[in-house]
């Protein structure tokens, strides 16, 4: 297994780590299957997660700005594939949802990644 790769399943593990319970939780009233909720949001998650890991860090663009593309890209085609997998959904809580799981896997990433730069 490449070091790109080997890299990129330990982020997505942690990314499920964290954005599971939250955005799990948050859809129970809409899917009371907990198999099902569970499913829809690694579903979100592989839609995303490879593109913010492997295609935005490549863009020619400041830090900055490649993290805030990377991270609107996540948070609104995750709102969609809520949206999609439960068209019950309302936008405002599908967008709550994505909003709340991508906040909290964004701020530990960056947590994560400033506690290996400074070793």
């Amino acid at each position: 297994m490449t070091f790109w790769v080997a890299n990129w399943l330990r982020a997505f593990g942690l990314t499920l780590a964290i954005e599971i319970p939250i955005a799990a939780s948050m859809l129970a009233a809409v899917e009371p299957r907990t198999a099902r909720r569970l499913a829809g949001v690694v579903m979100a998650n592989l839609a995303t997660h490879p593109l913010v890991w492997f295609l935005f860090p490549g863009l020619a663009l400041g830090w900055a700005a490649r993290f805030a593309a990377s991270e609107a890209w996540a948070f609104l085609a995750e709102t969609a594939v809520y949206l999609i997998v439960w068209p019950s959904l309302r936008l405002r809580r599908a967008a709550l949802v994505s909003l709340a799981a991508n906040g909290a896997s964004a701020l530990a990433g960056l947590i994560f990644a400033r506690f290996l730069n400074t070793r």
